[in-house]
């Protein structure tokens, strides 16, 4: 393949990644309006994203187990999900958010989008050269600015929940287009006999199972952030600001927010290539623990004071998540690199759903100011399991030996 295949291969990888994972937080980002309306309670709000990440465990978890991320065709793999998750999430347009059909249908959702994440972290995995890290940390910086992007919806469609639900579903449709016009790199490898313990023998080795405990560290923060923050901010906005548009301030600031980790992926996946890809996660994971601390002490004070530490949360938080990924699929074989991806999210993303529900308990038991103080926990222990990991002899493998 030549450089120009492999930079427009990766390009339209990363735009059609982006445009499909849109729709993981597009029901989310307009939880805001709806609570402020009285048309869901808070029960409600958290269901809208534990479903999807329960329906992405359970899509997770039958991929794995039949090892389809290595056995089909990604493009059309990934263009299929793309398109029936773009129709269950337009179809709560139709029964409204607050019908029980609604959560079945973000649970159809996040199963599909299954399909999605892990595949496309394989085929940019397929194009490395030696930075394998910038590859995957491409792919999850796109996650991060397609799971940003509802938030950009709802601030310019004025909080209204139809257009951020119906834009991020034709921007899934979008992407089942958009993957077919990329192709696969030279390290793609073929998929080994079918085996259902496949993924299970993965775990044997100790090196792959610290990677997995530094990713659970990792997710223990991540996606309780990103679910909460537009509420946090909504709610400190009502307290320091006087504007009539609070709710639009609040939606643009998450989008900024999360937004911004697509920044710190890309970024760390550069420098995790050039010092070590356990170095890189430490460093994050001290920083995001540490934002998760001391946030909450800036609720209700200058609206620039909290957004700017918040950005500072935001990009930390995820710096390192592709990171986790990048070391599993040089610790993996290499026929096996999508099962053991799609193993480990599915165990991240079910770990999610804990804290995601954490937080409102936590809000209500100690208020925003020490809530989100509950998700520096998990930085902590990943650090400990990266640190672990460096000591081993399988860490040469990481990075190309810089571990």
């Amino acid at each position: 393949m030549t450089g120009n295949n492999r930079s427009l291969s990766i390009t339209l990888i990363v735009i059609a990644e982006v445009a499909a994972m849109s729709l993981w937080f597009s029901a989310t980002a307009a939880i805001p309006a709806l609570r402020q309306s009285g048309v869901i309670d808070a029960d409600t709000a958290s269901l809208f994203t534990s479903a999807v990440q329960l329906g992405f465990v359970f899509g997770t978890l039958i991929s794995a187990g039949l090892t389809l991320a290595d056995r089909l065709e990604p493009r059309y793999l990934f263009a299929g999900a793309s398109l029936a998750a773009a129709a269950a999430n337009a179809a709560i347009l139709w029964v409204g958010p607050n019908a029980d059909a609604a959560i079945g249908l973000r649970f159809l959702t996040g199963m599909c989008m299954a399909a999605v994440y892990p595949v496309g972290m394989k085929m940019a995995a397929s194009w490395a050269k030696g930075d394998m890290g910038l590859m995957v940390g491409m792919l999850v910086g796109a996650l991060t600015l397609g799971s940003a992007s509802p938030h950009l919806f709802n601030a310019l469609g004025g909080a209204d929940w139809r257009w951020t639900l119906s834009i991020a579903s034709l921007s899934a449709v979008a992407a089942a287009i958009i993957i077919l016009f990329s192709r696969a790199g030279p390290g793609m490898a073929p998929a080994p006999p079918f085996d259902p313990m496949h993924a299970l023998n993965g775990l044997k080795g100790r090196a792959v199972r610290l990677a997995n405990f530094g990713y659970l560290g990792h997710m223990w923060e991540l996606y309780a952030m990103w679910a909460w923050i537009g509420v946090f901010f909504d709610a400190s906005f009502r307290i320091s600001m006087k504007s009539p548009n609070v709710g639009e301030w609040a939606a643009a600031a998450a989008f900024a927010v999360i937004g911004a980790g697509a920044v710190g992926c890309v970024v760390g996946g550069y420098l995790a290539d050039r010092i070590g890809r356990t170095a890189l996660t430490s460093i994050a994971m001290a920083i995001s623990g540490a934002c998760a601390i001391f946030v909450g002490f800036l609720f209700g004070g200058p609206p620039w004071a909290l957004v700017a530490l918040s950005i500072v949360w935001g990009i930390t938080i995820v710096a390192d998540s592709a990171q986790f990924s990048a070391s599993v699929a040089e610790l993996s074989p290499p026929g096996l690199i999508g099962t053991m991806l799609t193993l480990q999210t599915s165990m991240g993303f079910l770990l999610t759903l804990a804290t995601i529900h954490l937080i409102p308990v936590a809000v209500d038991l100690v208020g925003w100011r020490y809530a989100f103080m509950t998700l520096a926990i998990g930085p902590a222990l990943g650090v400990v399991a990266m640190l672990r990991l460096r000591a081993l002899p399988e860490a040469e493998k990481l990075a190309g030996g810089r571990r």
